[in-house]
């Protein structure tokens, strides 16, 4: 049975403008309601919801009244302040809390912001409950149940959530190998893993040079991270270091920078990490999972090693769904989204770097030779702001030109149009062996996408 369509729920939570519709502490305060009633049934006790966040200035905002939905439904909070969202996942699941919240927009500036539900298995909200959510918080079911006296809920903060996770994050590092003389650059973003990131390479005996580290409220993603590795990319090359790690705002995806200050994309990761995987037989099925954003270099690296890709929809969640259903143990996605189900329940880039450096490591080599396992196939991507959204079977243009595109690329390309999940764009990407062919070709799309919207 298909599941009713969601209108707050994106392809990672809900996400906007802080106190502008729909991130309005109103709207946050019945989501914990609804968080709490779900968490409820079936159960005698009260339910228990972790909350953690990243570094905006609107967490303080939302966190309240987040906490104050649950505990208005007699539901206990532990606050765990600023965390990465995969140690939310970790501590959701380790303390065997009813759900979690994290407070976060990822790499969207710091004026917006978001909601990511995780359930008590650590894993995120499949589409089905985002979607029951959505019609709890527009009936009138949450209007009723209310909670006085004795009855009414309690928050109270974790005092070593940050510890916890270091322990953690540590543990998934080979305890055969040690990082000490190599050297690191780190840039947390100036997000949730400002603490977190510098020390749990430290204590794993590297040298790191910390950028990021200074959260104001406002400074989150700003020139920085993962959507700014130029900053690290300077630094690995000044201070001559074996790597550079960049993380986003909340910590769940990875760029890593190698020896020469190159950037090293999730894709090429994965192929790294999966061939390790192939040759030790610690592959399941001898399966990558990736969405269908990853370069056709990807499925190519893999299948040389004895493997194959399996692709998903766009976004972490969809490769998670994909490899609990096939039974699969490592994806991701190009972006730096990587998940190892040895270790965690969705994307952590702290985690994911740790596995990049094992190999680094126990190889010795320089992650630059380690890369060349994945030789890319060109690739032009396209974002456009259209005069309006409507589904790509009504736009006959556009479709006219895709199926040109994909005959003159035949089997040496390919091509993916898609409207972004989290913002009003239209995405165009192709692959092939020629780029003049791949800039006629995205010009072609482009010219008849805006005719269809009328531009």
């Amino acid at each position: 049975m298909t599941s009713p369509p969601r209108k707050l729920f994106g392809t990672d939570g809900i996400r906007g403008r802080a106190n502008e519709e729909p991130m309005t502490p109103e709207l946050v305060l019945r989501l914990g309601r609804a968080i709490a009633h779900v968490a409820r049934r079936g159960r005698a006790r009260p339910p228990r919801v972790l909350i953690g966040k990243d570094t905006r200035l609107s967490g303080y905002l939302l966190e309240t009244a987040l906490a104050a939905g649950v505990c208005a439904m007699g539901g206990r909070v532990i606050l765990c302040g600023p965390l990465p969202t995969p140690a939310i996942a970790n501590l959701t699941e380790s303390m065997r809390a009813d759900a979690g919240v994290v407070i976060s927009a990822s790499h969207n500036p710091y004026a917006d912001n978001g909601i990511k539900i995780f359930g008590p298995d650590g894993f995120k909200l499949p589409d089905a409950e985002e979607a029951a959510i959505e019609s709890l918080l527009a009936g009138t079911e949450l209007d009723s149940p209310r909670f006085s006296g004795a009855r009414v809920g309690r928050a109270e903060r974790l005092e070593d959530a940050t510890g916890r996770y270091i322990v953690y994050a540590k543990a998934t590092f080979p305890r055969e190998l040690a990082l000490d003389g190599v050297k690191i650059v780190v840039d947390a973003a100036h997000g949730a893993a400002y603490k977190v990131a510098p020390r749990i390479f430290e204590e794993l005996g590297a040298e790191v040079v910390s950028l990021g580290v200074r959260p104001n409220g406002k400074n989150i993603n700003d020139d920085c991270g993962a959507l700014h590795p130029e900053h690290v990319q300077n630094e690995v090359r000044k201070r001559k270091a074996r790597l550079g790690i960049a993380l986003d705002g909340d910590a769940d995806r990875v760029i890593v920078v190698d020896e020469r200050g190159d950037v090293v994309d999730g894709d090429a990761l994965m192929a790294l990490c999966a061939t390790r995987l192939l040759a030790q037989r610690r592959l399941p099925k001898r399966t990558l999972v990736a969405t269908v954003m990853s370069n056709m270099g990807l499925e190519r690296a893999v299948e040389r090693a004895g493997g194959k890709v399996r692709r998903t929809a766009v976004g972490d969640r969809y490769v998670v769904e994909e490899m609990r259903r096939g039974g699969y143990g490592f994806g991701g996605e190009q972006s730096g989204h990587l998940v190892f189900f040895e270790h965690a329940r969705t994307g952590d880039g702290i985690v994911a770097a740790l596995q990049v450096l094992a190999i680094v490591v126990r190889e010795g080599r320089p992650l630059s030779e380690l890369a060349t396992v994945m030789e890319r196939v060109p690739q032009r991507l396209q974002s456009l702001t259209l005069a309006s959204r409507r589904p790509l079977e009504t736009m006959p243009e556009l479709g006219a030109a895709i199926a040109r595109v994909e005959a003159e690329l035949g089997r040496d390309g390919r091509v993916l149009v898609r409207w972004s999940g989290t913002e009003p764009k239209l995405r165009l990407m192709v692959e092939g062996p020629s780029p003049a062919a791949l800039d006629r070709a995205i010009a072609t799309m482009e010219a008849a996408a805006r005719a269809d919207t009328g531009g």
